[in-house]
């Protein structure tokens, strides 16, 4: 039976690779649609929790894995995906040091895709990246044991686009961009992805890729203009969240973008920079890519200097101050702290002798990360007016239910989370 036969008849078995914040809603999703889905995964922990009908992600209810039983199964055993008809890569795509894209999660993944390559299967990245890399890089991979891509097999990029904890859009009504190698693979992937959403189908997987690209340095580029305005408004006695709420009544021409503490999450942090490395290649400079991620990495530092002038005001300095930094999450009411701020909030307050302690009801304990494990392991505290300063680094509903003026300490808020205007209270 071909391929497209396979998933109008909800026969074809889905493999997905890389069950965090992008796999596990696709796999809730295939499984509604009535796919039998085998998710893949390195993490032993997780497939543990998920045979157990468990989820490890707030925002997605264990009972929503306990529906998907009958149609699921996990492993960490990467030789079944021979048995799979269509695969889908979520794997993440970060950085490096010197801010340069490492791929090397994509590209290990698709080196275990290509040893039980066979014909007929349909192979789908969705990991964020730059353009070139499903056609170019990916196909060099795939075609090493030598099946041929839009002949043999299926290639696409369908890139994610999750906002967790958004309960406007999910998986199923947020449409998916689609292209593929070839006018087949596209086929075969806007069958797959159109059994239970909306699917955008563009002219490659070039397109693709930079249409996720283009979505985040949109966010990326407005955020760091609202991150400077702050900045010179504060020093020009302007409040800029009054500003804004001012400017988003005109009804066409406006969209509001808020400032914060930096960037968190794992798109607009990263994302604009696969497309700076990439353009390197093209001898084209990408001023106002640059120029944001500058301006929006430096904001950890302009809330350092707000909060040593909030210390300054009661004759404290930060060395040995002892704060409390509310919010480990990287957006409101969400347990993801993935290039979360308030990691380098923490760091650069503790680099000048500070004793910093948080809270965050939706991050009880650190995870273990890339680069911040020496974190790992640290509990949330209770807001109390024991310290020296409270750093309100995410905009948590539960924060907005806190009298944080009765606390009688300082207040450094970089969310616009306290309306109170007193003598203890500084926006950031």
């Amino acid at each position: 039976m071909h391929l497209i036969e396979k998933i109008l008849y909800r026969e074809a078995t889905i493999g997905i690779i890389g069950l965090g914040y992008v796999g596990l809603p696709l796999v809730i999703e295939f499984c509604r649609a009535g796919f039998a889905v085998t998710g893949f995964d390195v993490d032993p922990e997780k497939i543990a929790m998920l045979s157990r009908g468990q989820s490890y992600i707030k925002h997605i209810e264990s009972d929503r894995i306990t529906q998907c039983a009958p149609l699921l199964s996990v492993t960490t055993n990467f030789s079944l995906l021979s048995k799979m008809d269509c695969i889908l890569v979520c794997v993440p795509t970060p950085l490096n040091k010197y801010r340069e894209p490492d791929l090397s999660f994509v590209f290990n993944t698709t080196r275990n895709i290509a040893l039980s390559l066979r014909k007929g299967q349909l192979i789908v990245l969705e990991s964020t990246t730059y353009p070139g890399t499903t056609d170019e890089d990916m196909k060099a991979i795939l075609e090493e044991n030598g099946l041929k891509a839009g002949e043999d097999f299926h290639l696409a990029f369908s890139p994610e686009r999750e906002d967790p904890n958004n309960k406007d859009f999910s998986t199923s009504t947020i449409p998916k961009v689609v292209g593929g190698y070839s006018p087949a693979c596209l086929e075969a992937a806007k069958a797959l992805y159109g059994s239970f959403v909306k699917t955008v189908p563009v002219s490659s997987t070039k397109v693709a890729e930079a249409t996720k690209l283009l979505e985040n340095i949109y966010r990326s580029v407005n955020i760091a203009l609202v991150n400077e305005l702050k900045m010179l408004f504060d020093r020009m006695d302007i409040d800029i969240w009054e500003v804004i709420e001012a400017a988003k009544t005109k009804p066409f021409g406006f969209q509001a973008f808020y400032p914060g503490p930096g960037l968190g999450g794992h798109c607009i942090p990263i994302d604009p920079f696969y497309l700076t490395w990439k353009a390197r290649e093209f001898e084209f400079p990408t001023r106002f890519i640059e120029l944001a991620g500058e301006i929006n990495t430096a904001m950890p530092d302009y809330v350092v200097s707000k909060v040593m002038m909030a210390l300054n005001d009661q004759g404290k300095t930060v060395k040995n101050a002892k704060i409390l930094i509310c919010g480990l999450a990287y957006k409101a009411n969400v347990d993801d702290d993935r290039e979360s701020p308030s990691y380098r909030l923490m760091e650069k307050l503790e680099e000048l002798g500070a004793v910093i302690h948080y809270n965050d009801p939706h991050v009880p304990v650190l995870p273990k990360t890339r680069e911040h494990a020496r974190y790992a392991g640290r509990s949330s505290v209770p807001i109390t007016g024991d310290y020296d300063l409270l750093l309100i680094a995410t905009a948590h509903d539960e924060y907005g239910e806190i009298d944080f003026c009765s606390l009688g300490i300082p207040v450094v808020d970089t969310r616009n989370i306290v309306h109170n205007k007193g003598r203890l209270i500084y926006r950031a």
